[in-house]
């Protein structure tokens, strides 16, 4: 039996506090081959994930502990969703359709999600991150993750050029 419980929250906070990345996982699945891949995300504010899209494999997310925002956006980069997710109440989860744009952002310290998806796991190709949007470790990473807390449907990701 795979527990998710309060020490397993615990140790994960403190290993994404100590992480450059300011975040950190655990996987669920013995294997990157399962059918189903499942693991427990600790995410930090201040971590900057780059809008990408999964375009064959739908995603759930439901928030174990924290708060976050899930954005989803067009090709283009405008906001079509801004979903809230917290373990306090209101939204517990969502999934995302297979294909769509979508990054999140940290509200709170100590947020984990339980993120589901169908395997085996395959590394996001490079097409499949947004080419509006700063790569990790880019200077501009830190603006656009700033630039999510705020972002509300219709508006336009800052103007980016690789």
């Amino acid at each position: 039996m795979k527990l998710i419980n309060r020490e397993l929250v615990a140790g994960l906070h403190a290993a994404a506090l100590v992480s450059p990345r300011l975040r950190t996982h655990h996987n669920l699945h013995a294997s990157h081959d399962e059918s189903i891949q499942r693991m427990c995300m600790a995410m930090e504010p201040g971590t900057y994930i780059r809008p990408h899209r999964h375009p064959d494999k739908w995603e759930l997310l439901l928030i174990i502990s924290g708060e976050m925002l899930v954005l989803s956006f067009d090709d283009s980069g405008t906001v079509v969703t801004r979903t809230p997710l917290s373990a306090g109440g209101g939204t517990y989860g969502l999934e995302n359709p297979a294909g769509t744009w979508h990054a999140v952002v940290t509200l709170a310290p100590s947020t984990v999600v339980l993120e589901v998806k169908p395997g085996p796991y395959l590394p996001i190709l490079e097409q499949d991150f947004a080419a509006w949007a700063p790569p990790e470790g880019h200077a501009r990473a830190v603006e656009f993750e700033r630039w999510y807390k705020t972002a509300q449907p219709g508006g336009k990701a800052p103007a980016f050029a690789a």
